[in-house]
């Protein structure tokens, strides 16, 4: 095990602590998730093991620009039931950067199949937040006999465009910051729901710096000089075709306040699974499990146990 000095400081638990309080979610207790590198094909990638060894495995996967530890609260609140993994997604977080800047549905699909038979898993829950959707949407629909459940979050092969737009512009926007507290303003304006102090703390997990002194986000912004909106709108679209390979049950998870995915996108992506619902989870923008973390762990519950067929 690897693990950061800010993961094994008395600070990331009193972050953790903190962030359940205002969440209100009681959590059994709070540990230090294990952290761990591999190489799938040529490429390294850190995840986190929050355990239990024995219980049924949950995969989660994050949202663009994020990194695994947007999932930590809700594997927290998890972990005492199931065995939760959550992995930075190439190009994110202390994840390895792609060499030829392919960071397309496909080859994150490729990445989660690579790393789920590095695990060994099978039967196991899925859980996917934006890109993090898109990508669990298009690996299950290869392996759906693989996955006893599905969970995608506030995403699908369309979304508005308005909203869509707003975030573009949030990560396209220059990215070099002088001090902590200017990545704070700026996060601030775009989702005013977070609370200040929490994002003081956990912002060290999205941010690096730089050897000029001053602080970027950790994720890779090469590719978005060359960045197709177009064509990454037609593979997204794309998806609707394999939508019917996915054959087990799948919950739909619209954020109540998202300008991105709207009640009848997720309706409309539910009725075209072949085992699928939906939920709305109120007082949450695009980013649910930071909005409202008690609403989703809640949602989550209810839905991964139930007894499968």
């Amino acid at each position: 095990m690897t693990t950061t000095p800010f993961l094994a400081s008395p600070e990331y638990l009193e972050h953790l602590r903190d962030a359940a309080r205002i969440a209100g979610l009681s959590l059994p207790e709070l540990i230090v998730p294990a952290e761990h590198q591999v190489v799938l094909g040529r490429m390294r990638f850190r995840y986190l093991d929050w355990g239990t060894p024995g219980k049924p495995p949950l995969l989660f996967l994050h949202g663009g620009g994020l990194t695994a530890h947007t999932w930590d609260l809700v594997c927290l609140a998890l972990r005492a039931d199931y065995r939760c993994f959550a992995i930075d997604l190439r190009g994110h977080g202390d994840s390895e950067w792609s060499p030829v800047m392919d960071y397309g549905i496909e080859a994150h699909r490729d990445d989660v199949e690579a790393f789920v038979d590095h695990l060994g898993l099978d039967g196991f829950g899925l859980i996917g937040m934006s890109l993090g959707g898109l990508t669990s949407l298009a690996y299950a629909a290869g392996h759906a006999a693989r996955l006893s459940a599905l969970v995608v979050i506030d995403t699908g092969p369309e979304t508005r465009q308005e909203g869509a737009r707003r975030i573009a512009e949030f990560v396209a926007a220059p990215a070099e910051f002088d001090s902590i507290d200017e990545v704070i303003e700026r996060a601030l304006s775009f989702n005013p729901r977070r609370d200040a102090k929490l994002l003081r703390r956990s912002l060290q997990h999205n941010l690096r710096q730089m050897p000029n002194g001053k602080l970027t986000w950790k994720h890779d912004r090469r590719h978005r000089a060359k960045f197709d909106a177009e064509e990454w709108a037609r593979r997204r679209h794309g998806l609707w075709e394999v939508i019917p390979r996915i054959t087990c049950p799948t919950l739909v998870v619209r954020g109540g306040r998202s300008d991105v995915f709207h009640d009848e996108d997720a309706e409309k992506l539910a009725g075209m699974l072949p085992r699928g619902s939906w939920v709305r989870v109120e007082n949450a923008g695009h980013t649910v499990q930071g909005d409202n973390p008690r609403a989703l762990v809640e949602e989550l519950r209810r839905f991964l146990d139930q007894p499968r067929r």
